[in-house]
């Protein structure tokens, strides 16, 4: 038989020990320090990186000499950014280096001085619990978990739980998106509690108790300083959506489907003026810069379907943040830019490279993307598909969807699936793009799953609980085969007992004995009830509850607050939504 050579194209082997067959990636060969760092190839017709980094815009005054410059007389550094201009390792980025161990202090370093790489870590925050973390291509793939009260649901002390289950299913960052209840107590309460770095986008904040009409310039900056001095690690700030693009909105089938984008434009076309956010962009800078707030320039114009992606709104929003990209590096401020949204397989790569071009290698941050439309309850996993290509094309770091994407507020356990399903898109992103010792952790399970030892497999997997009380559910003895071949058809079984196979006999993961599992515990029994899914009978009983609060007979479309056009008509059902909800809340012991 003839060999066949693969075409490899240099990545390192993510197995740290070159284990297995596998001869490792097929993604392009890691070049740290350059735009490059790890990638996949491009395809024909793929926008080249941009030739331009945060080096190519220093402040007045400053002097490039190499990886470092020198700046006026008498200055001092305050964000992460200036630090690594000056050739400074901060204790942030030797922690960085401890969390990503395929790079050097100095390597952190020198990503965070050209833009490539963020250390989202406001001074204030510092002072509580922060763990020190970084967003580039080239570290691991984060993952950002939303959360938040509204004018219907939640408290303080609900969000902060809500905080460490996000954490506790992987969420490398969290937003708090929060739109009712006690804003301010509960960010507060929030930062101070996290170990993980915090996000916003301050607008919601700005106009609670008034019209996005009524905002001014004067309340904008003033909310900013507010959020900065609580220690906020990160704003969304939708500066890039101008005048001059929403014309190109108005035949989109779903319009504008962020929260600051349509906002913004609304008080665009009210005011007859130019975006705040973008006249004021240098004043916005100074305020982040004191305490070394990264941005995360919002997508505004992101696509809300798969027939609006990559159109000439969300293109041209682009175009302005690669320049308020450049403006805010000038300033010293540190940069990720957020991206799409809904986008058609074939379109993610391009999407993630165009933004690699525009904005000079800045991390990119992004919404799934989708790449379907028609799956509401499943969008966790509609997104996370697309998530996985974006990651492998360049995207840094991943904004969960939920099951209840769309559809409704995520509950405890749609959290959780939407972690996991985002911390599986990550992780084979980073497998895929050869960042070392990245699969070892498969590896690991690989060999004990070969073992047939079932405890191992369980003590290296994401989720424990559910795997073992999966495996429990049909077997509840430690067999030498698995209940879904049973002993005599058992591959693995039988591949381990081939003496001429190193399969199953790797050391450290044979196992002593065949053993009795453990009783399930309550949390395994939970999951094997719930099995991910409502019952038919409680989606039926739901339905008909929320029909009858609304005032709806059956047989008829039941009216949501947003179809009525009276105002006192709409406030009327979503008060007897929440009443229902309040009713129905399970208390702290059946929780």
């Amino acid at each position: 038989m003839a060999q066949r050579i693969l075409p490899l194209r240099g990545a390192a082997n993510p197995s740290s020990a070159r284990e297995g067959t596998n001869p490792g990636s097929f993604a392009n060969p890691a070049a740290l320090g350059g735009p490059l760092s790890f990638s996949s190839p491009d395809t024909p017709g793929m926008p080249a990186p941009s030739d331009k980094t945060a080096w190519d815009f220093l402040p007045t005054g400053w002097r490039r000499d190499g990886q470092t410059a020198s700046a006026p007389a008498g200055f001092s550094p305050v964000t992460q950014l200036e630090s690594a201009r000056l050739g400074i390792v901060t204790a942030e980025m030797r922690r960085v280096a401890e969390r990503e161990p395929h790079l050097s202090a100095e390597q952190v370093r020198v990503e965070v001085a050209t833009g490539r790489l963020i250390i989202p870590a406001n001074k204030v925050h510092l002072g509580y619990r922060l763990d020190p973390m970084a967003i580039g291509r080239a570290t691991k793939t984060k993952v950002n978990a939303n959360m938040g009260a509204s004018p219907v649901s939640s408290s303080t002390q609900e969000e902060v739980e809500k905080l460490h289950w996000s954490v506790r299913w992987g969420a490398d960052t969290v937003m708090d998106l929060s739109t009712g209840g006690n804003l301010d107590e509960c960010r507060e309460a929030i930062v101070q509690s996290s170990t993980a770095p915090i996000g916003t986008v301050p607008i919601y904040s700005m106009i609670i108790g008034r019209k996005i009409e009524d905002l001014t310039e004067s309340e904008i900056m003033k909310g900013l300083l507010h959020q900065a001095k609580q220690g906020v690690d990160y704003f969304t700030i939708h500066a890039g959506v101008l005048r001059e693009h929403l014309p190109f909105v108005q035949k989109r089938l779903i319009g504008i489907v962020s929260r600051g984008g349509s906002l913004l434009a609304k008080w665009m076309l009210v005011h007859k003026k130019q975006n705040p956010m973008y006249a004021h962009f240098d004043e916005i800078c100074d305020i982040m810069r004191e305490y070394d707030v990264s941005f995360s320039l919002g997508d505004g114009l992101r696509p809300g379907g798969l027939a609006d992606a990559s159109d000439e709104a969300q293109l041209s929003e682009l175009e302005t943040l690669g320049e308020l990209t450049e403006k805010a590096w000038k300033k010293g401020c540190q940069v990720m830019v957020e991206g799409p949204g809904h986008v058609p397989f074939d379109q993610i790569e391009y999407n993630m490279k165009l933004q690699r071009t525009v904005c000079h290698g800045a991390p990119f941050y992004v919404l799934g993307p989708l790449v379907t439309d028609v799956f509401p309850g499943y969008d966790h996993i509609t997104s996370c598909i697309g998530a996985t290509a974006a990651a492998y094309h360049g995207a840094s770091m991943l904004c969960y969807v939920t099951p209840k994407e769309h559809v409704g507020l995520p509950k405890k356990d749609d959290v959780k699936q939407g972690c996991i399903a985002y911390k599986i898109a990550a992780h084979a992103a980073d497998v895929a793009l050869g960042i070392p010792g990245s699969r070892d952790w498969d590896d690991a399970l690989t060999k004990a799953r070969a073992a047939l030892n079932w405890e191992k497999q369980f003590e290296l997997s994401f989720d424990p609980d559910t795997a073992r009380a999966f495996h429990d559910e049909d077997l509840d003895v430690d067999t030498d085969f698995c209940a879904m071949c049973g002993h005599d058809w058992c591959s693995v079984r039988i591949s381990k007992e081939i003496n001429e196979f190193t399969s199953g006999k790797a050391e450290g993961f044979a196992r002593e004995k065949v053993m009795q599992s453990p009783a399930l515990s309550p949390e395994q029994r939970e999951i094997l009830e719930k099995r991910g899914v409502l019952p038919p009978e409680e989606l039926h009983r739901l339905a008909s509850k929320t029909a009858g609060a609304v005032g709806a007979s059956q047989g008829q479309k039941a009216s949501c607050h947003s179809d009525v056009s009276d105002d006192s008509r709409a406030r009327q059902i979503q008060e007897k939504l929440v009443q229902l909800r309040v009713k129905d809340a399970p208390t702290a012991a059946e929780d």
